[in-house]
This record gives structure tokens, C-alpha cells and sequence, in this order.
């Protein structure tokens, strides 16, 4: 039973915030921006954060720069000014924006790092992404580097660095290079979780500070779920 508290933004889920930019921390099952299942998203969420905590009772300003899938958690960012909001989408454009993905994986990898690249044509009705090994009409260019980190009861948590940024891109070319992330039932792995989740989460974000001009780097936790807890050790 999902209780309203699970959809209410706290101080302990923002990551990084100033004048021009807030981080915050996505739990899975929550949606970026509102879509057709009328739940509450993560944007609407922090405009009433931040409208609470500064006294806006005109609301307050949100721009989306990126997006999570449902089931993903992790570091997520939003611009708080107009000014934040171009500067940052310029960088996600140029691909000036390092983002660090951290999954867990039972097939264990034919390789222990290194570097793949598909071309992906995404199905809006089915919301999924097919791979092609190379380009077909209407495809677009997916590329992104792994490496092992390490293995653990029976799983291996892999480290991923996408250089593109396709829709599902990491879920996709893991489980077509044979290492579907667990509970990832619509990329391949044998069942869904229970939880609502996959084992896919956004670690980290580094980029240089669109106003300010200093390197900014954002650490997203593990979620405290009973199975990721053990990864921490991995941490570095």
C-alpha cells in the first residue's frame, strides 16, 4: 500500500540545491513528469517544495533538463532559474554532462569493461526500445562505456558511463550485450520486481556549474531496500 507520505519531498531527498540549480533524489516508482496515469511526479513535488520552504505562494519556477524511467532511482536535476535551465540543456545537448549509472546484473558479462554500440528505434505505443547492431531507417545512435565493479552473491554490479542519451539506452544494450538488469522483465530478465523497481540507479552527476563556472559532482545514495544495501561496499 503506497501512502502519501511516499509521494511528499523531505530535505533528506535533496542531494545538491543554490540559487539556480536543485538535485534530488528519485525513489523508484516515481514518475518525472505527469503522464497518463495521473499519479503525482517528481516535478510537481519539488515546485511544492520549494514553494513551501521559500514562502512562493505564487508557486515557483522548474525546469526539466533530464528523465529517469519509473523504475529507476537515483540523482536527478532541475534548473530553479530560466537563465540554469538553457545553460544546462546546452550541456545536456553537448554532452557536457558526465552521468554515472550503477546496475546489477546475474549473467555475468563476457567482458569485464569496455564499450557498446547499438542503434535504437523506440515503439511510443509499447514504450520500448528495439537494438539494431547497425543503423536502420528511423534509428538513432546509442553508445555507452561499463565496466565490472564487482561480483557479489550470485551478482555482478556494473558501472556505466552512457556518452548518448536514448530512451531506456542502458536497460536495452545491457540486456541485448546478454546481461539483462534484475527486474527488468520488459528487457529480458526472467521476472519483474515486486518493488516496482529495476536494479538501475543514477550514481552520479558531474558537470561544471552553469552560473558559477566550479565543478559540481552530485552522489545519489543506494536505496536502503534490503538488496542494494549490499552493494555499499563497492562505494568509492
Amino acid at each position: 500500500m503506497i501512502t502519501p507520505e511516499f509521494y511528499k519531498i523531505t530535505d533528506q531527498d535533496i542531494l545538491f540545491e543554490d540559487n539556480h540549480l536543485i538535485a534530488v533524489y528519485k525513489k523508484a516508482g516515481w514518475i518525472v513528469q505527469s503522464d497518463d496515469t495521473g499519479d503525482p511526479s517528481l516535478d510537481e513535488m519539488v515546485k511544492t517544495y520549494i514553494a513551501e520552504k521559500y514562502n512562493k505562494p505564487n508557486g515557483a519556477f522548474l525546469g526539466v533538463v533530464h528523465r529517469l524511467d519509473r523504475p529507476v532511482s537515483g540523482v536527478i536535476l532541475f534548473a530553479k532559474t530560466s537563465k540554469a535551465l538553457d545553460r544546462i540543456n546546452k550541456m545536456f545537448k553537448e554532452r557536457e554532462m558526465k552521468k554515472t549509472y550503477w546496475a546489477v546484473v546475474r549473467q555475468k558479462p563476457s567482458m569485464m569493461e569496455g564499450n557498446l554500440v547499438h542503434y535504437l528505434i523506440k515503439n511510443p505505443s509499447k514504450n520500448i526500445s528495439t537494438p539494431y547492431t547497425e543503423e536502420v531507417k528511423g534509428s538513432q545512435r546509442a553508445e555507452l562505456n561499463f565496466k565490472v565493479l564487482g561480483f557479489l552473491d550470485g551478482y555482478y554490479l556494473i558501472e556505466v558511463d552512457p556518452i548518448t542519451g536514448r530512451p531506456h539506452q542502458i536497460r536495452v544494450q545491457l540486456s541485448t550485450f546478454g546481461s539483462p538488469i534484475v527486474g527488468d522483465n520488459k528487457y529480458g530478465y526472467p521476472r519483474g520486481s515486486r518493488k516496482k523497481s529495476i536494479s538501475l540507479h543514477a550514481r552520479r552527476l558531474e558537470f561544471m556549474h552553469p552560473v558559477k563556472k566550479e565543478k559540481v559532482t552530485i552522489f545519489a545514495p543506494l536505496p536502503k531496500d534490503g538488496f542494494w544495501d549490499k552493494f555499499e561496499s563497492f562505494s568509492h
